[in-house]
């Protein structure tokens, strides 16, 4: 554990132990929901990205790390009293919701933004950070925006709001999908594609890798991240008590500083 992080959770040990006292003192209701298995069990599971760095990616270790896991971290410590109490399970844009509701893992930390579509299918918490769509592209001399994207081809990956956007927005377009955001990136680089969409925060840490690509300044939507769960009423006490941890992670001033940690400053609103 870096230094920066051990006094982050320093800062906040007071605040987790008396929302692991209150957890405890209330376990014995909803003796069946997702919060009385996850104390039952002892261990949160938990489904994160490993290609959307910051906020999830393997280190040169292979060890999981990212802004995602920290706050992982902290809602470990806010359930069961401990923040190694987690289990991290690796999920991507195309199969997290699948492994949320067949119950291979308790939560979804993994840059999900809040949709009405996903809506459908899932229950969010409140957003921890906000993102945006943004465009990078090899043709910097004609593409300047979506709308210059008719008749051109254009990566996403799959499952992402980048998809959805394009689909929505440039039906003309040649829509070229990978799974994960490497193979999409290195794809652009190869001039399989002319323009790569996805969150800002996912591409601004490509910038830099490639003369051949360029990163547009323009951003073309508001994408919430947020923790996800199944729907239902078996969730509503793990909803509540995660929510509760989110406003006071905000209220200390500890998303401040894990931005700051991962170089991600940025105010929700």
């Amino acid at each position: 554990m870096t230094k920066n992080l051990a006094k982050i959770f320093k800062k906040v040990g007071i605040l987790f132990c008396t929302l692991f006292l209150i957890t405890m003192i209330t376990s014995g209701c909803g003796k069946n929901d997702d919060l009385a298995r996850i104390k039952k069990r002892g261990r949160l599971i938990v489904g994160v990205r490993t290609d959307t760095k910051p906020f999830g990616y393997r280190d040169i270790n292979g060890t999981i790390q990212g802004y995602d896991i920290d706050l992982a971290k902290y809602i470990a410590k806010a359930l069961l009293g401990d923040t190694s109490a987690i289990e991290l399970v690796p999920v991507t844009a195309e199969n997290r919701v699948e492994k949320l509701n067949s119950k291979k893992v308790d939560i979804l930390i993994a840059t999900m933004s809040i949709t009405n579509q996903r809506h459908l299918v899932v229950d969010f918490s409140d957003p921890y950070y906000i993102a945006g769509q943004a465009l990078m592209v090899r043709d910097i001399k004609h593409i300047y925006s979506l709308r210059h994207l008719n008749g051109r081809r254009v990566i996403i990956v799959y499952g992402s709001t980048g998809e959805d956007s394009i689909k929505r927005n440039v039906p003309e377009a040649t829509v070229l999908g990978f799974k994960n955001y490497p193979t999409a990136f290195e794809a652009l680089v190869r001039g399989q594609g002319d323009a790569l969409i996805a969150d800002d925060i996912v591409l601004i840490n490509y910038q830099g890798q490639s003369d051949k690509v360029k990163l547009l300044p323009y951003r073309y939507s508001r994408e919430p991240y947020a923790i996800a769960f199944r729907r239902g009423e078996t969730s509503k006490r793990l909803q509540n008590r995660v929510n509760y941890t989110l406003t006071n992670l905000k209220n200390m001033g500890v998303f401040r500083d894990m931005e700051r940690k991962w170089g991600i400053e940025r105010k929700i609103k």
